[in-house]
């Protein structure tokens, strides 16, 4: 950095992930997809997040078939301190008749790891998630599919003693499946958690208590039909009117109020966007605000995958 300069404010202050002090928003890569066609547009947007304050992306492999990646691979520039969270535990399957397929055997997670690696063009990914399919939305998972918790953790802290991961993480769990995964030093969780869907409060509890990162995805949720929006609800758009911001915002302002633990990994692929989602980490809200969104009933959804 120049003499001179200051360093870029984090998006949301500090939070903590797999050991280093990050910004509290991030920024998840799976929508850069949509630029397929427009491959300089889509480095320069993650450019811009990260001069923006953005040090930590959530991609996966399966994003593009690897097209996610190597935009984050080309985006990085010497002197961007960027922490990198992938996932395994899926795998593209662009002709079948979900986009996603179950990857969840012990020699696919191995598989998983080494094609992010050579897509990522790095030797080490600081944090991997492995994303399982006990709860949230999921694929159909075929019986040869249902894999032990403890062979798949076996398999992670091999790859993780082999220095080929940093740290490993759980996407799509249950409290139990946490419970029996915390000896293997867990630094995230990511399962699908919203205002409207807040079904997973033991496990943010345990979260904190163990000092592990809370990484809602879906954090508006609406992300397919049949799920609920945040930004449909009347006490939403009501602070949102309040507080001159949208109501996106404020779901997301929520999401950073709730817990000390959260992080989160809003994605787009439009500059205003990003711009809009990390100022929500500016957003404070008074208790009549936070009292008024705490008292929104949880929506139920349905799975639109099954």
């Amino acid at each position: 950095m120049p003499l001179g300069t200051t360093p870029t404010p984090r998006p949301g202050g500090t939070g903590e992930l797999a050991g280093r002090t990050v910004a509290r928003v991030g920024y998840g890569a799976m929508q850069l997809e949509r630029l397929h066609d427009d491959r300089s547009a889509a480095v320069a947007l993650l450019r811009h997040a990260f001069d923006l304050g953005v040090d930590h992306v959530d991609t996966a492999e399966f994003y593009g078939g690897g097209f996610v990646n190597g935009l984050i691979r080309e985006a990085l520039r010497p002197g961007d301190d960027v922490l990198i969270v992938s996932k395994v535990g899926a795998a593209s399957d662009p002709d079948g008749p979900f986009p996603l397929k179950v990857a969840q055997r012990p020699e696919e997670l191995r598989a998983g790891v080494e094609a992010n690696l050579a897509t990522l063009g790095v030797e080490q990914i600081p944090v991997v998630n492995l994303r399982r399919m006990d709860v949230g939305i999921t694929p159909p998972v075929p019986d040869d599919q249902v894999i032990d918790l403890d062979d798949q953790l076996a398999e992670m802290t091999a790859l993780r003693d082999e220095g080929k991961i940093g740290a490993i993480g759980l996407s799509s769990v249950s409290l139990d499946v946490l419970r029996r995964a915390l000896p293997a030093d867990i630094v995230c969780v990511q399962n699908a958690y919203s205002l409207v869907a807040r079904e997973d409060e033991e496990l943010l509890e345990l979260c904190e208590a163990e000092r592990i990162a809370w990484v809602p995805y879906f954090p508006l949720g609406g992300a397919f039909p049949g799920i609920p929006k945040v930004t449909d609800e009347p006490a939403v758009l009501a602070a949102a009117e309040r507080l001159g911001r949208t109501p996106a915002q404020v779901g997301l302002a929520w999401l950073l109020h709730h817990s000390p633990r959260t992080l989160l990994i809003p994605g787009t692929a439009t500059a205003g966007h990003l711009e809009a989602n990390l100022a929500a980490g500016a957003l404070d809200l008074d208790p009549e605000t936070v009292a008024a969104l705490d008292a929104i009933p949880p929506r139920p959804a349905t799975d639109p995958l099954h």
